[in-house]
């Protein structure tokens, strides 16, 4: 039997095509908090019925405008307090998650005690992170620093009045609005926690590589429009993404163009891609306790990454050169369910 709900804390889920994985989610937080919200987005798989057997209160999108995960949170935020308007935090979570026991508490425990705090956010774990390398490199991306933190994911426990002073999540933004959303709330002078304790299970099911480019490619995305939209406040975003355009584009650029005038000689400007293989290992045994075969994957990803991160950013400039709504760049195919079809 689950333990007594927490009536000053809600939820909202939001998903599309996560039929198995949703289940999981729900079960993990449906009768321990106040009240659950389910944000579909446009589903073709069982989730908006299954949501509603394990007892979430559901929300479809109107299909006519852009899905985007922003825009179900505060759809999903906005049906939860209309319901539950003594609420206090909200938990947001992703389809793909499952909360671990205790974190609710921990949290909520964290928000009461600490009034200054807007976000708090524990370790997102890879429910099955030997399954691929895919797998491990997310689960090892989400091996973030314990302590006050600049950014959440997708997953936390979000101070309602504080994400309403916010104006909540950025609607337009196709990915990258929750460091975003961070970012104001910080400007406002909330502070964001990372707690040391973990908080999901992530069920990722990146199985090739293109789903890993295509993932890294957003991550440009993103990295592009912080510096843009937040470049006189978050200095840090603009840094890394001029060192994104560094390594994958200007330096592969030269490269090219002076082969033929040096005889080839420009080619030994790769032996940095080496020197920032071996930096970034260093960062990930001494800071992050990796192992060697893991620090040394991370590293290797991490440096070919740049690639995909440069082309992300041009995407995000071209975009705002023309204008217009973004499309989302999605990696993700629908879940599957143990014979191999949709459910």
């Amino acid at each position: 039997m689950p333990p007594n709900p927490i009536q000053s804390v809600g939820a909202v889920a939001i998903g599309r095509n996560e039929a198995p994985r949703l289940q999981r989610c729900l079960a993990s937080i449906v009768g321990r908090v106040a009240r659950v919200v389910y944000v579909d987005s446009g589903s073709t798989d069982n989730s908006v019925v299954l949501a509603r057997r394990l007892g979430a209160h559901v929300v479809e999108l109107d299909t006519s405008q852009p899905f985007t995960a922003a825009r179900a949170r505060n759809v999903g935020i906005e049906a939860l307090t209309h319901l539950e308007p003594g609420l206090r935090y909200v938990q947001v979570v992703d389809g793909d998650c499952e909360l671990v026991p205790g974190w609710l508490e921990l949290a909520t425990r964290r928000l009461d005690t600490k009034p200054r705090v807007a976000v708090v956010c524990g370790r997102r774990r890879e429910r099955y992170p030997d399954a691929t390398v895919f797998n491990r490199l997310m689960d090892m991306e989400w091996n973030t620093p314990v302590g006050e933190a600049h950014a959440c994911g997708g997953d936390a426990m979000l101070r309602l009045d504080a994400f309403h002073q916010a104006n909540g999540y950025n609607p337009t933004l196709i990915c990258g609005e929750e460091p975003e959303l961070c970012t104001r709330l910080r400007q406002l002078g909330h502070r964001i926690e990372r707690l040391d304790h973990d908080m999901t299970r992530h069920d990722a099911n990146i199985t090739r590589f293109r789903q890993w480019w295509q993932r890294t490619t957003r991550s440009g995305w993103a990295f592009a429009q912080a510096a843009h939209l937040h470049s006189r406040t978050n200095p840090q975003a603009l840094r890394r993404s001029r060192s994104i355009y560094l390594y994958g584009l200007v330096i592969p650029i030269i490269i090219t163009i002076l082969i033929h005038p040096t005889r080839g000689l420009s080619l030994l400007a790769l032996l940095v891609y080496p020197l920032l293989i071996a930096r970034v290992y260093r960062h990930r045994r001494r800071d992050r306790h990796d192992p060697p075969a893991h620090a040394m994957l991370y590293a290797a990803f991490c440096t070919l990454g740049k690639i995909p991160e440069a082309l992300g950013q041009l995407r995000y400039t071209q975009h705002k050169r023309r204008g217009g709504q973004a499309t989302l760049i999605e990696y993700k195919h629908p879940a599957l369910n143990r014979t191999g079809a949709i459910p």
